[in-house]
């Protein structure tokens, strides 16, 4: 999946921002992805999602301006997972991409990584199933 495509998938299709890439921005952040994004589709009893994003992996909670790190390789100089950055589920999605849901313990803050490509083998926590998310609705 081409950079464009991660963005368009994964942030476009719930931000109140704009369309891509009127709206587009990558200052201020790391990875990839679109720091302008702002998560704006809510569901009853749920909060806002994160809608291009499995269930497990989509939802904000208490935390409205959290934001989808994307990341085109695991090269990337940036992802650290550590004491600091604490991955938690690990999952392969249906492009192929990882995706990784963890804790930054010492702000007490929840994060959504995004990984181009297979990168599970890299990361130590626990993969969820496609059964199990189907199973989180």
């Amino acid at each position: 999946m081409k950079t464009e495509e991660a963005v368009k998938e994964y942030q476009c299709s719930g931000c109140v921002g704009g369309p891509y890439p009127e709206c587009y921005r990558t200052e201020g952040g790391y990875g990839i992805g679109c720091r302008g994004h702002v998560a704006g589709t809510g569901v009853s009893f749920i909060g806002k999602i994160f809608l291009g994003m499995p269930t497990g992996f989509n939802r904000l909670g208490h935390y409205d301006d959290m934001k989808v790190i994307i990341y085109e390789d695991w090269d990337a100089e940036e992802i650290e997972f550590n004491k600091f950055n604490v991955p938690v589920w690990k999952h392969l999605d249906k492009h192929g991409n990882t995706l990784v849901r963890g804790l930054r313990p010492r702000i007490n803050e929840p994060f959504v990584t995004i990984i181009l490509g297979n990168h599970l083998d890299k990361i130590d926590c626990r993969e969820i199933s496609q059964e199990e998310i189907n199973a989180m609705d």
